[in-house]
């Protein structure tokens, strides 16, 4: 049985309950152990209420004895000044001659008066035998009967009473009036009130009251100290919590499965429990002796006493191996000493290995799970593979998939077909196995066939008996096996039903080979990979489909144009296709539209719906619309498309869950006609991000034009804005891609932008290389389109325009001008036929509109004629009847032009035809 060794030993029981520190205490800190005083349950509590409340009564009764002895003092003096005023005034000469005189209350009133202000009391009263007053403090009194006794008086006998009267309870005294023959002829009353008496005990009771509280204070300040001290020696338990801690502390002690030492500053053992005594095989009844003479193994005996602390240090102790915690008792002003506790962990020696190893595998799984499939890249996802196992299972890894995994396609069979090695990573750099991008296929008796056949793990422990695995490659496999590599573990790699490839686990002869127990963790490990490795086959096949329908519906090359010198640069985002899209598009007269679009989203949806309205553009753009009323059309376009295949659709099941199909969230576009005859430019823009204008002395200025909402918002109008070009000012478009990413915020782009153009004489080609050599990230998220466009100018000796007069008349002459123009350009051979299509066209604007009428003739990469006026009526094409005298006219034009057609204009109309020059 464990014995107490010392009043500390509550303290080590519940260290909670640590002792006061001698530092200066908060004043919260104070109050709450000023509180636990109050705490009846505690020995110190409940001195400290007791005493408190002997103070408290000894007080009050002191208090009590004094007022009443204060009052007692008071009311005999009263009395005794009463009788003394009162027999005073009745024995004081002229008293007699007064009451026999006619008016006995003018004589003795002055003289009451005077005797009752000098006395201090409240009233001296003259009364006559029949009880009448002839004095009274209240002159209205006077005349009335007095109140109190007067039959001893008129018999000659004094007295003193306490009764009511005229100003209230009061303490009075009545004596006779004697003449000379010794008969009483009146009495005297002197008095003074029960108030006054009061008065003057009330006035020492705050005294009284003072003198109490200060030795209240001065009891309660002892008490406290007392029990202060005496809270300390209980540490704060109460008598029942003591009983309870001293009948139970060996029930705790010896219950547990860990020994406790406590051993004490002189190096003596103060407790062991049952526990320790087993342990240690401590003789009986150890408690007392030095730890040096309790027989221990001097190892284990220098850790119990050496005086510092020790965690979980194992130790052997006979047939047993220990683990010894040990800490300081003296902490926080406690009794010097250490408490050490001794857990038996022979039988957990042997599970802590196991343990340790699952703990390893568990982390690798995990790490696996974290550092597999960070891209949607094939390669990428095999060389974390390879990169993850290497050194904590294994020494070598190597992945080989099948050929037409890393395309993204799925192979159809494994049997024959040809491996590529994707991944090899190792413990050194040089390995002999097959470098990364070699193609090969695994012979019928490999591992890795039997593997993929079969679709299990197959496990070689010894390399150089695995016939069938040497067969592969005699050469190869002899290096591998000279290089040291011992045992091989090889895991089909299979995901969703497919098979991918294999994976190889290669060990050398410095590490144990690979146990049957050991492949769980290896196919743990190539199923996870094997889903990271299909989910970026997908993704690559889809990217490359997107890819390659982004670039079918993009534009191959650049049409024949003389307007503008255009080059163009387009990159797909490396994480998905998006929708960006550019087109550079031959107006009538010499015109030319330059159109940059973004689509919002990304993959095969956007790429297609980006097809669609790249083919609505060029649709629109046939009827020669200005900008504005051509992003008119795309928006409603886009509204249509998305009604038709949104989920409330006729494409759509009508659900909000979208079994239909993906409808367009928005798109934006900017749209820009160059006229090089009169150098101007108008364009409208649809949420895109404005155009820069580069001028030829190298200065950018970001255009401001009205943004305008997405396409597919409706609702507001678009609007143009026309600028005016110098010749060899550089007209630059983009997609947001290049001036915005997740790193990059839009306004830095711009600047960015603006550095990257201010630097004039550069070709257009030489500005698109600068600019993404400048501002393409390392990894773009989005797609990147970028146009530069060269303004060029139609010179004057290249135009020619004449006013024709509405009168048929006139058209012999404007006809003989234009011969002469084109005669003086060199263009005899296209003479005849631009003289029939004009004289057709000017007839008709002559017949059919009204208003000036205006020829010009174009001399470009082909001839252009125009007639232009104000009717707003359009001319159509049709087949004449043999009876009719008309209509023939715009089929002669058709014939004989290359192109024809109507452009309006904000004053009317233009009809044109381009006729090819010889």
């Amino acid at each position: 049985m464990a014995r107490f060794m010392g009043r500390s030993w509550a303290a080590r029981m519940f260290p909670g309950r640590r002792p006061r520190s001698r530092r200066r205490e908060r004043p919260e800190v104070a109050g709450r152990r000023f509180r636990s005083w109050l705490n009846v349950r505690s020995v110190a509590g409940q001195v400290f209420i007791l005493q408190l409340v002997i103070v408290l009564l000894l007080g009050a009764a002191a208090t009590i004895a004094l007022v009443l002895q204060v009052r007692h003092d008071a009311i005999e003096e009263a009395r005794g000044r009463s009788v003394a005023v009162a027999e005073s005034f009745a024995n004081s000469p002229g008293i007699v001659q007064a009451l026999h005189s006619p008016d006995p209350t003018k004589v003795l009133q002055p003289k009451a008066e005077a005797a009752r202000k000098s006395s201090g009391l409240d009233f001296v009263v003259v009364v006559t035998r029949e009880g009448i007053r002839l004095t009274h403090p209240k002159p209205d009194r006077i005349g009335k009967h007095f109140i109190g006794t007067i039959g001893p008086p008129l018999r000659g006998h004094p007295i003193t009473e306490s009764g009511p009267g005229t100003l209230g309870q009061a303490m009075q005294a009545v004596v006779p009036v004697f003449d000379r023959h010794h008969k009483v002829i009146g009495l005297v009353g002197a008095g003074i009130t029960i108030q006054k008496v009061s008065g003057l005990a009330n006035r020492q009771l705050p005294l009284l009251v003072g003198a109490v509280s200060a030795s209240l204070v001065l009891a309660t300040g002892g008490t406290a100290l007392v029990s202060k001290r005496l809270r300390r020696q209980t540490r704060g338990l109460d008598p029942v919590e003591m009983t309870r801690m001293y009948e139970h502390h060996d029930a705790v002690l010896h219950s547990v499965r860990e020994g406790v030492l406590i051993v004490g500053g002189d190096g003596r053992l103060v407790l062991a429990n049952d526990e320790a005594s087993r342990l240690l095989d401590l003789p009986p009844r150890p408690e007392g002796r030095l730890v040096d003479d309790l027989g221990l193994e001097p190892h284990v005996a220098d850790v119990l006493a050496a005086g510092r602390d020790v965690t979980d240090e194992v130790l052997v102790a006979g047939d047993r191996l220990l683990a010894i915690n040990n800490r300081l008792t003296d902490r926080d002003g406690g009794p010097p000493g250490s408490v050490a506790t001794l857990r038996d962990s022979t039988e957990l020696r042997a599970l802590s290995g196991r343990a340790e190893v699952a703990q390893k595998r568990l982390k690798l799984l995990y790490d696996a799970s974290v550092e597999i499939g960070t891209t949607l890249d094939v390669a990428r996802t095999a060389e974390e593979l390879a990169q993850v196992a290497v050194d904590r299972f294994a020494d070598f890894v190597t992945v080989d998939l099948a050929e037409p995994v890393a395309r993204g396609e799925e192979p159809l069979a494994m049997g024959g077909v040809e491996m590529r090695r994707e991944a090899a990573h190792g413990i050194r750099p040089n390995h002999p196995f097959y470098p990364v991008g070699k193609v090969f296929s695994f012979v019928p008796s490999s591992p890795q066939a039997f593997g993929l056949s079969g679709g299990e793990p197959v496990v070689e422990a010894d390399l150089s008996e695995a016939a069938g695995w040497q067969a592969q490659d005699a050469e190869q496999t002899a290096q591998i096996l000279e290089y040291g590599v011992r045992s091989l573990v090889t895991v089909p790699l299979r995901a969703r039903g497919v098979l991918l490839g294999v994976v190889n686990f290669w060990r050398m002869k410095q590490r144990e080979p690979f146990e049957q127990e050991e492949v769980s963790l290896a196919e743990e490990l190539a199923s996870h990979a094997a889903v990271c490795i299909d989910n970026a086959r997908r993704y690559t096949r889809e990217h490359t489909m997107a890819v390659t329908l982004q670039h079918s519906l993009l534009p191959r090359a650049l049409p024949s144009q003389s307007a503008l010198d255009v080059a163009f640069r387009y990159l797909p985002a490396e994480s998905g296709v998006g929708g960006d899209w550019f087109d550079v598009i031959p107006l009538p007269g010499a015109r030319v539209a330059l159109v940059v679009g973004d689509v919002v989203g990304h993959g095969l949806h956007a790429a297609a719906t980006m097809g669609r309205l790249r083919t609505a553009v060029h649709n629109f753009s046939t009827l020669d619309l200005p900008p504005d009323e051509i992003l008119s059309h795309l928006d409603d376009l886009i509204a249509r498309i998305d009604q038709d295949e949104g989920p409330g659709g006729p494409d759509g099941d009508g659900s909000s869950g979208g079994g239909g199909s993906e409808g367009i969230t928005g798109a934006t576009c900017l749209y820009a006609i160059y006229d090089p005859v009169t150098r101007r430019c108008t364009m409208a823009r649809a949420g895109h991000p404005p155009p820069a204008l580069v001028r030829p002395d190298g200065s950018v200025e970001f255009l401001d034009l009205p943004a305008g909402p997405l396409l597919g918002l409706g609702g507001l109008p678009f609007e143009t804005a026309e600028v005016e070009l110098a010749q060899g000012s550089h007209l630059v478009l983009y997609t947001d891609g290049l001036i915005e990413d997740r790193r990059r915020e839009i306004d830095t782009g711009l600047e960015m932008l603006r550095r990257a153009l201010s630097h004039p004489g550069r070709t257009p080609d030489q500005i698109c290389t600068e600019v993404l050599d400048a501002l393409l990230p390392s990894n773009p998220s989005d797609d990147i389109a970028l146009i530069v466009a060269r303004t060029q100018v139609v010179g004057a000796d290249r135009v020619a325009s004449w006013e024709v007069p509405s009168d048929p008349a006139a058209v012999s002459g404007v006809r003989a001008e234009v011969m002469r123009k084109l005669a003086e350009w060199g263009l005899d051979e296209a003479a005849f036929t631009a003289e029939l299509v004009l004289s057709e066209l000017i007839t008709n604007a002559i017949r059919h509109a009204t208003g000036p009428i205006r020829v010009q003739v174009l001399r470009d990469r082909a001839l252009i004629c125009e007639v232009s006026d104000t009717s707003s009526t359009s001319p159509h094409l049709r087949y004449a009847a043999t009876t009719d005298e008309g209509g023939r006219g715009l089929f002669l034009v058709a014939q004989f032009a290359d192109r024809w057609g109507t452009r309006y204009t904000a004053d009317g109309k233009v009809i044109w035809a381009e006729l090819a020059i010889p």
